[in-house]
């Protein structure tokens, strides 16, 4: 409700609490922070899924939330039981490997379920980001300091897990940046701009 949402409200300068769990990319551990997005009706998405093709995977992870994993695999390490110490394993790797917080999955899923021309929140690596799908693909507002005085690079194409998208202007026409020496001017001349 509205008095949960305004008791939260301070913690947008610092972060918000949210942990994905691995089923859906719209699917989280409800945290009260998740109000915000909830009252406000702001689209909150992920792209850290499993395959549901991958057997040993989905059986080690569940439907665990990432704070849940990770006391699991803790908890399957400590095991005598080899079956939980080989589950704890498989969902360490699935965490070591997926460390960009994006899988190939996750991104299929998201280019299918986010619509064309919303207007969204995408979670990754702890940070927020305003993400928008335009002719099927989706994109994210570049708002990098590193790109202050780039004034035509305004989006950056999301069609990988490793995170080298390309840079598009206000249209969603392709524009590299700069040269990237004399894009990022120093953290003093960013701070006056």
């Amino acid at each position: 409700n509205m008095s949960d949402a305004m008791a939260i409200l301070h913690k947008l300068q610092t972060g918000l609490d949210v942990n994905v769990k691995f089923t859906g990319v719209r699917v989280f551990e409800y945290t009260p922070e998740c109000i915000v997005f909830d009252l406000l009706d702001i689209p909150l998405y992920h792209g850290w899924l499993v395959d549901p093709q991958i057997d040993d995977i989905v059986r080690a992870i569940g439907n665990c939330s990432y704070n849940q994993l990770v006391e699991k695999i803790i908890s399957c390490k400590q095991s005598d039981n080899s079956e939980l110490v080989s589950e704890g394993f498989v969902a360490e790797q699935f965490l070591n490997n997926t460390a960009t917080q994006l899988t190939y999955h996750g991104l299929c899923e998201l280019t299918s379920t986010v619509q064309e021309g919303e207007l969204c929140v995408f979670f990754r690596n702890n940070h927020f980001s305003t993400m928008t799908k335009y002719k099927g693909l989706l994109y994210l507002l570049v708002t990098d300091q590193g790109f202050l005085t780039e004034e035509k690079v305004v989006w950056e194409s999301l069609h990988n897990v490793d995170g080298d998208g390309n840079f598009c202007d206000s249209e969603f026409h392709l524009r590299p940046p700069s040269d990237p020496d004399t894009v990022y001017r120093g953290q003093q001349d960013q701070i006056d701009q």
